[in-house]
């Protein structure tokens, strides 16, 4: 395996949100970052593609996948890496309490043919059928993949498409991010020795915004910045929120 830095100037991502800490909440809050950032892309003219999904039978995701492509997407969505807190009263709470939950967020440069070489050999693949909410069978043909980086002990699914050959692809992009990520860690752990600091931005144990509800208030941590209308927010409007972050945490 070959990897080398990426660098800022990346027209590619690969972003994973995964439900964190509040059980179905959890899920429907990673749901909604999902809608924001989907939103947020389609007014940036980027192209989206799904490259793995788990959805919950409720409208939620367990865990997202999707690759963004564009003009300054990596500067841009760089620092929404992290853990993503959410305060308020679940639709499923009868008694009116307010609920925190969490969801992760990681923003992968996507790497290009140059950067990353995976031996085939290094991989072990295997195929099974996809499911969806409540385990139910989306078809009964073996099209999900797993793959499995020995070296590493690295592992990738992707199941959201009909055929094994572009699931095989969606899992091996998935990887290869994955792989150069690690590589990026471990230079910057390097370069910095053995200091406790954050290495880079995509720390997922960092929380890094809380979304109050009840206060109708978004407060990122790292800045001590907050904004309000958070419905407007999270269908898309995050521009406020992103020039300032990119602006504070150069």
């Amino acid at each position: 395996m070959n990897t080398s830095v990426p660098n800022n100037e990346s027209k590619a991502v690969i972003m994973e949100i995964r439900a964190g800490a509040g059980g179905e909440e959890a899920a429907l809050f990673a749901a909604d970052l999902f809608r924001m950032y989907t939103n947020y892309a389609k007014s940036q003219g980027w192209k989206q593609k799904i490259l793995d999904s788990h959805p919950t039978s409720l409208g939620g995701i367990k865990q997202i996948v999707f690759e963004l492509k564009g003009e300054d997407v990596w500067e841009k969505l760089r620092h929404e890496a992290g853990v993503h807190r959410v305060q308020r009263i679940p639709k499923t709470e009868k008694g009116g309490r307010i609920h925190t939950s969490t969801a992760s967020v990681a923003v992968l440069p996507k790497p290009t043919k140059t950067e990353i070489k995976i031996r085939p050999e290094d991989l072990k693949i295997d195929y099974y059928r996809a499911s969806g909410p409540g385990g139910q069978y989306v078809n009964r043909r073996e099209t999900a993949v797993r793959i499995t980086h020995i070296p590493t002990g690295l592992v990738v699914t992707s199941q959201t498409q009909r055929n094994q050959l572009e699931n095989k692809e969606n899992a091996l992009s998935i990887l290869a991010a994955r792989l150069l990520e690690m590589e990026r860690k471990k230079m910057h752990e390097e370069l910095a020795g053995k200091r406790k600091s954050q290495i880079g931005s995509a720390d997922r144990a960092e929380k890094i915004r809380t979304y109050n509800f009840p206060q109708d208030r978004i407060t990122d941590h790292r800045i001590k910045k907050s904004w309000h209308n958070i419905d407007k927010i999270l269908d898309g409007k995050l521009d406020p929120i992103i020039k300032k972050t990119t602006q504070l945490l150069k």
